[in-house]
C-alpha cells in the first residue's frame, strides 16, 4: 500500500527568555562643555550590536546612549547637552538554543533616572528588560492519499490551514535632506534632536512588502545670529518605499515585525557651504513573515474489505487565520506643570512612546493595558531658564474585538502612534490628543490527529466463517455509515 502526503511547511517557538538588568555608571561633564545646573530633559535607547548563540544560551553585546539638555552656569549659551553611553553584555537561557538559530530581540526601558552628583559628575542609572524569542521552522506531513492492490476505502476531511511561504530579516533605509527655512538662522549647534515614527503601514503586494509612514524630525539648536540665540525645527517627512519579497503575492497573508535600529540626524553644510541642512538616515530592522491560506483534503481514515488495516494516528497542530483586527485607541488626558515649574509660552516639541504592558485573551476579544510616555518640551518666558519639559506617564485600555477566539489562539500585536498632539489649555496645563495604532493578527490552533502510517494483516478467515451470512443491523442515533461498513467489511454503496 502506498499512501501519498504532502508537506506543510510551519514555524513555531522554540524557546524564549526574559531578564531584567540594571546599568549603573557615573559621567563626567566633557571639558568641551560647560558647568551643568539643571536638567531639563533625558531620553534614552538601547542599541544591540551582536547577537550570538551557543548551546542553551543567548549572548547579547550593546550599549544604553543616553542624551540630555540642561541649563548651564553661562550666561551666553544658557542651554547645552551631552551624551554617553554604558555597555554591556548579557546572556538569557533558552533550553534547545544553538549556533544555527536566529534570534528576535527585543527590549523596554522601565526607568532611566540621570541625577546631578555635582556640575561636573552625573548619576545613571537604567532598568531594561531584554527579552529574546527563537522560533524555528519545520515540515508537518499529512496524508491525502492512498493506493492498494485489492482496493481501498478513504474517508476524507478537509483540513484549512496557514502555510509558511516566506521568513526573512531585512532592514530598510530612509534618507532624506531637510533644508532650514529661510527665515531660520544657520546651525552653530545641535542641542537636542528626535525622530518619531507615525502611521507606519506595511502591505504585501506581488514580489514586495511596501513601508509607508511618516518621520516627525525635531531639532532645537543654536543659532549664528546673536539676537535669535535659540531655534527649533520640525517637520514631517513622509516615507514610501518597498523591500523585496520575492515569489510573494497580494493576496497572501503577512506578518511584519519593526523596530528603529538606527536613527542618524546631523547638521551638515548646504550647497553653499552654510550649516543649513539636515541630513536624516532611518533604518527599521524588519521581521517579515509570509503566509498562503490552504484547503486540503486530508484522509481520516480507511480500510480494506480483504485486509485488516490499521491506521496509526499521532497529534498535530495547524494553525489557520482567525482574523486580522487595525484597531484605534484614543487618548485624552490633561498634563499640568509641577507648582516649581516654569510657566509654558509657547510648546516646541512632543515626543511620545506606546507601550503596552500586559495582554490577556478574554471572550470576545483581547484586552490590552499599557501606557504613553509624553514629553514636551516648552518655551517659558524666564530668561534664565529658555526651555523647559514636562513628562507624563498616560495610561490606556483598549479591547481588541475579535469574536470565536479562545485561549489557544496566538496572536502578534504591534504598537505604534498614529498620531500626538499637544495644546495649551492654559500656562500651567497641556492637553494631549493620542490615537495609538493596534494591529493585531490571530491565529487559530487546530489539533488532529493525523495517520502517519498504515498497519497490514490479513483477516481472521476462521472469525469470518463462523459469521452469518446475511447481517441485520438496527441504527441508533448517531450511527455513521461508515463505521457500520468498517466494522462488517464491507462498503456504504453495498449497504445501501
Amino acid at each position: 500500500m502506498e499512501l501519498s502526503k504532502k508537506y506543510i511547511h510551519m514555524n513555531r517557538e522554540k524557546g524564549k527568555a526574559v531578564t531584567q538588568i540594571t546599568l549603573d555608571d557615573d559621567f563626567n561633564v566633557p571639558d568641551t562643555k560647560p558647568d551643568l545646573i539643571r536638567i531639563i530633559l533625558d531620553k534614552g535607547e538601547i542599541r544591540l550590536d551582536e547577537t550570538t548563540i551557543t548551546q542553551d544560551h543567548v549572548w547579547l553585546k550593546g550599549v544604553l546612549k543616553f542624551s540630555l539638555l540642561y541649563r548651564s552656569d553661562q550666561e551666553e549659551g544658557k542651554i547645552n547637552s551631552m551624551n554617553g553611553e554604558i555597555p554591556f553584555q548579557e546572556s538569557l537561557a533558552i533550553d534547545g538554543a544553538n549556533e544555527y538559530d536566529t534570534a528576535k530581540m527585543e527590549w523596554e526601558m522601565e526607568d532611566l533616572s540621570i541625577g546631578v552628583i555635582n556640575s561636573r559628575k552625573l548619576s545613571v542609572k537604567a532598568l531594561v528588560v531584554l527579552k529574546a524569542v527563537i522560533d524555528e521552522i519545520y515540515d508537518e506531513d499529512i496524508v491525502t492519499g492512498a493506493e492498494r492492490e485489492g482496493g481501498i476505502q478513504i474517508l476524507e476531511d478537509t483540513l484549512a490551514q496557514m502555510q509558511l511561504f516566506l521568513a526573512k530579516k531585512d532592514t530598510w533605509r530612509f534618507k532624506e535632506e531637510i533644508l532650514l527655512p529661510s527665515n531660520k538662522p544657520n546651525i552653530r549647534q545641535v542641542l537636542w534632536k528626535s525622530v518619531q515614527l507615525r502611521s507606519v503601514e506595511m502591505r504585501l503586494l506581488d514580489g514586495q512588502l511596501n513601508i509607508k509612514g511618516e518621520a516627525l524630525a525635531f531639532v532645537l539648536y543654536e543659532g549664528e545670529e546673536e539676537e535669535e540665540h535659540l531655534q527649533w525645527m520640525e517637520t514631517a517627512l513622509p516615507f514610501n518605499g518597498v523591500v523585496d519579497c520575492n515569489g510573494c503575492k497580494e493576496d497572501m497573508v503577512c506578518d511584519v515585525s519593526y523596530d528603529i535600529s538606527g536613527i542618524d540626524l546631523e547638521a551638515k553644510p548646504d550647497y553653499d557651504g552654510e550649516e543649513r541642512m539636515l541630513h536624516l538616515e532611518l533604518v527599521l530592522d524588519l521581521e517579515i513573515q509570509v503566509f498562503t491560506e490552504e484547503e486540503d483534503k486530508v484522509v481520516a481514515d480507511l480500510y480494506a474489505v480483504n485486509e485488516k488495516l490499521t491506521p496509526i494516528y499521532q497529534e498535530a497542530v495547524f494553525e489557520k487565520l482567525l482574523l486580522r483586527n487595525a484597531s484605534k485607541c484614543k487618548i485624552v488626558e490633561k498634563m499640568g506643570l509641577d507648582k516649581n515649574q516654569e510657566p509654558i509660552l509657547q510648546i516646541c516639541a512632543c515626543e511620545g512612546n506606546a507601550v503596552v504592558e500586559q495582554t490577556e485573551i478574554v471572550e470576545g476579544g483581547i484586552q490590552v493595558e499599557g501606557t504613553l510616555q509624553v514629553n514636551i518640551l516648552y518655551v517659558t518666558a524666564d530668561d534664565r531658564m529658555p526651555v523647559a519639559s514636562i513628562k507624563d506617564v498616560l495610561p490606556f485600555h483598549y479591547l481588541i474585538e475579535a469574536p470565536g477566539i479562545n485561549q489557544s489562539c496566538r496572536y502578534h500585536l504591534q504598537t505604534g502612534i498614529d498620531q500626538l498632539t499637544t495644546v495649551m489649555s492654559d500656562s500651567s496645563q497641556v492637553e494631549v490628543k493620542a490615537a495609538l495604532n493596534l494591529n493585531c493578527i490571530i491565529f487559530e490552533q487546530q489539533k488532529i490527529k493525523k495517520i502517519t502510517e498504515v498497519g497490514q494483516e490479513p483477516l481472521d478467515m476462521e472469525e469470518l466463517q463462523e459469521s452469518p451470512g446475511i447481517i441485520g443491523y438496527i441504527a441508533k442515533e448517531g450511527d455513521k455509515l461508515w463505521n457500520i461498513a468498517k466494522e462488517n467489511y464491507t462498503t456504504i454503496p453495498e449497504i445501501v
